[in-house]
């Protein structure tokens, strides 16, 4: 794979802990999420660290197409069936200050930030728009709904969106990150208290923001069971059309962004670990409708999915109440990333923040996607192979066209020699040897199960007033 990004930006080194230090605040993770929080709380004068297993930004920020948007796909109009009005202004106020945050900081850091246009359409009609537009009208987003929206092709309908961006996520990221107290090259072996332990030192903080992407405490928070992975792919094109917009399918899922003098499409999202539609099906959308374009650039990248698409922002678990986490941001972590900082340096320094509720980690998550999501795991556990993963146990599927291991249940992947690629991880598996003889497993399947129910339990009792979910009824879809 051939990045964009990280060609495009020159990569600065950060300093290895090489020994024990003391913080307010340890941020585990370098990415957006991780540096915005950082950042953040540097402005409030609150001391704290970085620690980056690898080199800041050059996880899943280097794979993403950097679209800067409120509107995220259909979701509004979920959230306002599912929990009401309030919480889906909740969701917006959050991210479109995080658009207003990023363009205020690149005013300082040279990023290529340009405001641009949105466009969501549909090729064949009826993919929700029409909903989604009413949802934006009730919420006072300023949208409009079209059939004739400015695109190069002809689609069925649209919803065509003013306040949008495109940016450099690296350039942005160094820029930020100048001056931060980070440490690179320093992984996370485990997670005491607020304690972090490293190969060579150990981090005691009083509070402590897990921005590692994917969650890797399991024993808390059930975040194996309520996110999966996806993968999607990103190719480059020159010879392709300046659209000056962003735009995006909600049909079949495609989008696309200029950046200079190309054309980014992005698409043939899968689970992680499950057939999809890969790089094939982005190629097959450019020569539908670019057949002039020529390839310069490919690369893939895997986004941490919830099961009602909103994101986990907040305390860990009630049994973690000094710990946070931000997770799960789908396929717009750039906004929702920087929202997560607000709302964490909020809650770190006993703020309220009136757009935390939505985000809530220990909201309520029965629901059908939940048993979906529990039995692909359960099912790829008992699954009977000698190679597993080594975060849960489950059975690792070969990917052919990456050339990797890939877990469908939480998204671990691996080379083809066994080096980790993508966590999940923690201090029981920094990477996996495959070996036709042995199965390195090290949960038993019935011992996670078990700890599965033991914990919704727990939960519930704990939060009785969450046993009965009231869904609001509204009927500003009633429009037929």
């Amino acid at each position: 794979m051939n990045y964009l990004w990280t060609d495009e930006a020159e990569q600065f080194r950060h300093k290895t802990l090489e020994k024990d230090i003391s913080t307010d605040v340890c941020i585990i993770g370098g990415g957006i999420a991780g540096i915005m929080c950082a950042a953040k709380l540097t402005e409030l004068g609150i001391d704290n660290v970085v620690l980056e297993s690898k080199q800041i930004g050059r996880g899943i920020t280097k794979g993403t197409t950097a679209v800067l948007t409120a509107q995220h796909d259909t979701l509004y109009k979920d959230i306002i069936k599912k929990y009401g009005l309030e919480k889906a202004t909740q969701y917006y106020n959050a991210n479109i200050s995080a658009l207003h945050r990023i363009e205020e900081k690149a005013k300082t850091v040279e990023c290529d930030f340009e405001k641009m246009p949105s466009i969501m359409y549909s090729v064949g009609g009826n993919d929700g728009l029409r909903d989604e537009a009413l949802a934006l009208k009730y919420l006072g987003v300023k949208a409009r709904y079209t059939t004739s929206p400015e695109l190069p092709f002809r689609v069925a309908d649209a919803i065509e969106y003013e306040d949008a961006a495109q940016f450099h996520p690296l350039r942005f990221l160094n820029g930020v990150a100048a001056g931060l107290n980070i440490y690179e090259n320093t992984f996370v072996r485990k997670l005491e208290g607020t304690t972090a332990f490293t190969d060579k030192g150990k981090v005691k903080a009083k509070k402590v923001i897990v921005a590692t992407h994917f969650p890797f405490i399991n024993r808390y928070g059930l975040y194996f069971m309520k996110m999966y992975q996806k993968r999607s792919y990103v190719i480059a094109y020159s010879g392709a059309p300046n659209f000056n917009c962003t735009a995006e399918d909600a049909g079949n899922g495609f989008y696309f962004r200029n950046y200079k003098d190309l054309l980014l499409i992005g698409g043939g999202d899968h689970r992680t670990g499950k057939q999809g539609g890969g790089y094939r099906a982005v190629e097959n959308f450019a020569k539908r409708w670019f057949p002039k374009a020529k390839e310069q650039y490919r690369w893939s990248n895997q986004d941490c999915v919830t099961l009602d698409g909103i994101p986990y922002i907040g305390r860990y678990s009630p049994s973690m109440p000094n710990v946070y986490v931000a997770t799960g941001f789908n396929l717009w972590g750039m906004t929702t990333s920087v929202a997560a900082a607000e709302i964490l340096a909020d809650m770190i320094t006993g703020k309220k923040n009136v757009n935390a509720p939505v985000f809530a980690p220990d909201r309520n998550m029965l629901c059908a996607k939940l048993f979906e999501n529990m039995g692909i795991t359960v099912a790829d556990m008992l699954f009977p192979t000698t190679k597993r993963c080594p975060h849960l146990g489950c059975a690792l599927r070969k990917n052919k066209a990456e050339h990797s291991w890939d877990c469908p249940c939480h998204g671990s992947r691996f080379t083809e020699t066994g080096e980790i690629i993508v966590p999940p991880r923690n201090e029981r598996c920094g990477y996996l040897v495959l070996n036709r003889s042995r199965t390195f497993l090290r949960s038993a399947p019935k011992k996670t199960i078990l700890l599965f129910f033991k914990s919704r339990i727990a939960q519930c009792a704990t939060h009785k007033e969450r046993a009965i979910i009231k869904y609001q009824k509204s009927k500003i879809f009633d429009h037929q």
